[in-house]
């Protein structure tokens, strides 16, 4: 894609409003240093050196998008808890809508806990409760979403497998999307196995492809469009759910998108280095979506989303990217 291309799109993405539903939740990350064993067990002792936090799931698919585009509304399950507040504080800082947040007494906002030494994961920490989704939360969810749709271009549902996206809430929320003639993507998560007709694009990694699809994954080829098993995980996958478009993420070896009646295209990885791959998913269908929504063709918008996951897997933490890195990317790596 030449530099005059990016840049119209870019410019044209600037005008878009999109609405995020699923799982969000609060990504904390504790930064230290190791420097013994302890002698209570055999396990390192962190030395805590700095504590930062940033929205996550569904959030930060959110965050990912809020740079490039006009507006940003968000729908997801919240608990009447302090993280809430805090997740809340770092939404609105960075000029998300929080007004499709729905709180629910005694269920608690969900929070990753992530201790990180030496640039490496020593253990994640998970506070969640995973409890039957509330009629009246449903109600209220379907409700605030009724009034934000005839803002937005596009409706991205974000499974994290945490219990706010039902069968019934994707149903109503996606008939409404339709209806309104805006553009659907999912990110499905297969431990929540939800009915995906609807939508213009799903977007797996390739384990949960493979598991959509009801197949062993026999290892990655070398060639992703000579990988057989990967290109009949595809081919299922659209016909499963009469799918426009399906992008599978396949971490060192870029993404292959299929479509209806089209030749599968790969875009290999442009990572340049891997630092942490946590929120790549994220990356990558906030802005195949936003690319679309701008007027991309899908093989541009895999392009896109590509460069752009390979920017946040070279920096630690739930990270985001910028347009100028994204321009970057793009001299770049052409």
């Amino acid at each position: 894609m030449n530099p005059a291309r990016l840049q119209h799109l870019l410019q044209a993405a600037a005008d878009r409003r999109l609405l995020v539903v699923g799982d969000v939740m609060l990504d904390e990350f504790v930064w230290g240093r190791v420097s013994r064993i302890s002698p209570e067990a055999p396990v390192p002792v962190v030395e805590v050196q700095e504590e930062t936090s940033y929205p996550g799931g569904a959030a930060n698919v959110a965050r990912n998008l809020r740079p490039f585009c006009a507006g940003v509304w968000l729908c997801g399950l919240v608990g009447e808890d302090a993280h809430a507040g805090r997740l809340g504080g770092l939404l609105g800082a960075e000029g998300i809508e929080t007004g499709g947040l729905v709180a629910e007494a005694g269920r608690p906002t969900i929070v990753k806990t992530r201790i990180v030494a030496r640039q490496q994961q020593v253990v994640r920490v998970d506070r969640e409760k995973r409890l039957p989704l509330d009629a009246k939360v449903l109600e209220q969810a379907c409700e605030t979403v009724g009034g934000i749709l005839g803002k937005v271009d596009a409706v991205i549902f974000e499974d994290y497998g945490k219990g706010f996206l039902t069968q019934a809430l994707k149903d109503r929320v996606g008939r409404m999307a339709r209806e309104a003639g805006k553009y659907i993507a999912a990110d499905p998560n297969p431990q929540n196995p939800l009915d995906w007709s609807g939508v213009d694009l799903l977007k797996p990694n390739r384990s949960e492809a493979f598991a959509m699809a009801g197949m062993p994954d026999p290892g990655a080829a070398a060639d992703p469009l000579a990988d057989s098993a990967l290109l009949e995980v595809g081919g299922r996958l659209l016909e499963k759910w009469n799918l426009p478009g399906l992008l599978i993420t396949l971490g060192e070896h870029g993404m292959v998108l299929f479509r209806t009646g089209a030749e599968p295209y790969h875009t290999p990885t442009r990572a340049r280095e891997v630092f942490d791959v946590s929120g790549a998913g994220d990356t990558a269908i906030a802005l195949y979506t936003l690319a679309i929504c701008a007027g991309a063709e899908p093989k541009e918008a895999a392009e896109i989303s590509n460069h752009a996951s390979g920017i946040v897997v070279g920096k630690l933490g739930t990270a985001t990217l910028t347009a100028a890195e994204l321009r970057e990317s793009f001299q770049k790596g052409g």
